[in-house]
């Protein structure tokens, strides 16, 4: 299922002090905006003061150090894929054990996927994946990067559960450059191959986090710089969405200039008599 060449970097953090709830995962994704090593201090101070047990984040810069060690020295345990010459993806977690499965790695832009197996204290596992999907990219490659890195990623849809092999839920979560239909407001740009890569994921059995928890709800995670109209690109899908207790975007990190995005959180039931 992957792709080759590419390096798998696993942080391992200190002991820290962390509030779990017993019966629930909370994940948060954020696109942190190809930042500095000083706002990604200020990224992780604004993670750690957070609830979430899981971080997923999107447009990380090229080896991803800084985040890397930014939140492994507060206690997260961090993975990413390293070897791509673009954006990277993290996942960091600190709860349980993360694992990391190099097994879901798509064959185009491995680099922009990252997918571990979280061990919780009680052996109950859960499965977290990072995706963040390039933009329309610039006029000579208009959507040549986009459309292959999507096609790849639903290749990997089928079988992605199987390859976690998890006893909890599986969840999705990142930047998807992509918008569901019907999306408010109408964005004339995306094209039907666009609609059809959102509705993959119902079709292998992820639901959006979102939409389950508010089917007609109205909220944006960014806004174009010049009409100001908002976009839902960041998504948390999960199987079974059933499990999605709780889902909202949090948009201080885009008010207060941590990010040109807001994050998403979405807290998750696991099995309460096995924690």
């Amino acid at each position: 299922m992957g792709g080759a060449g590419h390096q798998q970097l696993s942080f391992s953090p200190p002991e820290a002090q962390h509030d779990v709830r017993p019966g629930q995962v909370r994940v948060l994704t954020l696109n942190v905006q190809h930042a500095s090593p000083s706002r990604s201090r200020r990224q992780a101070d604004w993670l750690t003061g957070q609830d979430a047990d899981v971080v997923v984040l999107t447009e990380v810069t090229p080896g991803g150090h800084s985040i890397a060690q930014e939140l492994s020295e507060r206690g997260f345990a961090v993975h990413l894929a390293d070897g791509g010459s673009d954006y990277l993806t993290v996942v960091a977690s600190r709860v349980g054990k993360q694992e990391p499965v190099p097994e879901v790695r798509p064959g185009h832009l491995p680099h922009r996927c990252a997918a571990v197996r979280v061990h919780l204290d009680d052996g109950l596992t859960v499965g977290v994946v990072g995706l963040y999907v390039p933009s329309r990219g610039p006029r000579e490659r208009r959507n040549v990067d986009k459309r292959a890195f999507q096609n790849a990623v639903v290749e990997l849809l089928p079988d992605m559960a199987g390859e976690l092999a998890v006893t909890g839920p599986v969840v999705i979560a990142g930047d998807l450059n992509v918008v569901e239909r019907g999306h408010r407001p109408h964005h004339t740009v995306f094209g039907a191959w666009e609609y059809e890569f959102y509705a993959a994921f119902a079709a292998a059995g992820y639901g959006d986090a979102f939409r389950h928890c508010h089917p007609d709800g109205l909220d944006h995670s960014w806004y174009g710089r010049r009409s100001g109209e908002g976009y839902r690109f960041d998504h948390i899908f999960s199987s079974p969405v059933a499990a999605v207790v709780d889902c909202r975007y949090v948009h201080e990190p885009r008010t207060t200039g941590l990010s040109d995005h807001a994050a998403m959180t979405a807290t998750l039931a696991v099995p309460a008599s096995t924690l």
